[in-house]
């Protein structure tokens, strides 16, 4: 039946490419005029093209924006794929082949492009990548592990480079900037290797194309997440990604989370104040609780005897958001958690016991603060709250 429809509908897949196949034309028909152009007119033309296409999203913001930016590089496709396959002609010896390009328009219009191994993935994400690296918004090429970041980066650098690009890659303790003017004091015997010049991670990211694994990328947009100040960050606005082996990155290696701890800003004597405070607000008329859940709520009377205690106004004020969470935490401790019963003290630390076999938990903690609280209750050293 699948075989019936196929033969009468046709295949999504080959529609699709049906419709791409005379830009592809439009391309080679492109391709004398772009062979005819110095080096130097060549890299111009990128930045006149580069000039267009910012100035026609510069004041556009949300949808609108990315109408106009999708309607404008749609628009200077084939000019763009005519003028990185001849870049990529003389600088290092490849010509796209119109099943390249084909490759590189599905990707530019974000769909998965499957191809075997040899067939050129990595020359045909180039058109993909400067097509879209026009905007000056930043470019990520998301590889499998750090030698094919870099190996694809030093590969590809020559034709993004002869067009007025540049091009960064990251590891896991590197960050480099492909320069064909440097090389590396220490040489690799795989020559795309040698021509980084270290950079910072947030130098790497304010090129207009970064290379590097899904790992790295995830753990900086996590660290920059965790950040105390903006001259922390390193990323940028994420605006577009190439993935190479797709089913790798966003199914195998998606199984398997990413995760990050750091500690939270803020000294240990907020906990200490609440621990002080607490004690004084009266069972069953300033706050209840509900067992089941281990939940204090504060009641009406109770909101107003702590705000007299913390001597201020109103503590439902925005401004006060912290002060009212690490009340809350600290009343937890105070009327929900019981000492040898939920947890006992031991050589100076709060230890949690498994409430269903009894066993002590050493190294487990209670998040969001709740085990800083009961620390402080217990008058022993508290540990600084981190943030996962």
């Amino acid at each position: 039946m699948r075989g019936l429809l196929t033969r009468l509908l046709g295949d999504a897949g080959e529609r699709e490419l049906a419709r791409l196949r005379p830009v592809v034309d439009e391309i080679n028909a492109l391709e004398a005029d772009y062979q005819a152009l110095s080096d130097d007119a060549l890299r111009q033309r990128v930045a006149d093209w580069r000039g267009q296409v910012q100035e026609a999203i510069a004041d556009l913001d949300g949808e609108e924006r990315k109408r106009v930016l999708q309607a404008t590089l749609d628009a200077l496709l084939p000019h763009v794929f005519a003028a990185v396959r001849e870049a990529s002609r003389r600088t290092i010896g490849l010509r796209h082949f119109d099943v390249q390009l084909l490759g590189g328009m599905v990707l530019h219009r974000g769909k998965i492009a499957e191809m075997k191994t040899g067939e050129g993935k990595t020359l045909v994400a180039t058109t993909a990548v400067a097509l879209n690296a026009l905007a000056g918004r930043g470019v990520h090429v998301v590889t499998v592990n750090d030698y094919l970041s870099r190996r694809d980066a030093g590969w590809m650098g020559p034709v993004y480079h002869a067009l007025g690009f540049s091009v960064a890659a990251i590891g896991h303790e590197f960050s480099g900037l492909y320069d064909p003017g440097y090389t590396d004091p220490r040489p690799h015997h795989d020559d795309r290797l040698n021509h980084f010049r270290p950079i910072s991670r947030r130098e790497a990211y304010a090129a207009d194309i970064t290379y590097g694994t899904n790992n790295e990328f995830g753990f900086d947009y996590l660290r920059d997440n965790m950040a105390l100040r903006v001259e922390d960050l390193v990323q940028r606005e994420l605006y577009y990604a190439i993935v190479d082996e797709v089913d790798f990155i966003l199914i195998d290696e998606a199984r398997t989370p990413l995760i990050i701890s750091g500690m939270v800003e803020g000294g240990v004597e907020r906990y200490q104040r609440f621990a002080r405070i607490v004690p004084r607000l009266r069972p069953g008329v300033d706050y209840t609780v509900d067992e089941k859940i281990k939940n204090a709520i504060l009641t009406d009377e109770g909101v107003a005897h702590a705000e007299r205690l913390l001597g201020i106004d109103n503590l439902s004020d925005p401004e006060h958001a912290e002060l009212m969470h690490h009340l809350h935490q600290a009343l937890r401790a105070h009327a929900c958690y019981k000492r040898d019963v939920d947890y006992v003290v031991k050589d100076g630390q709060v230890i949690i016991v498994d409430e269903f076999t009894g066993r002590l938990m050493f190294g487990r903690r209670y998040a969001d603060g709740l085990h800083q609280a009961i620390e402080a209750k217990e008058g022993v050293r508290v540990e600084r709250e981190s943030q996962t």
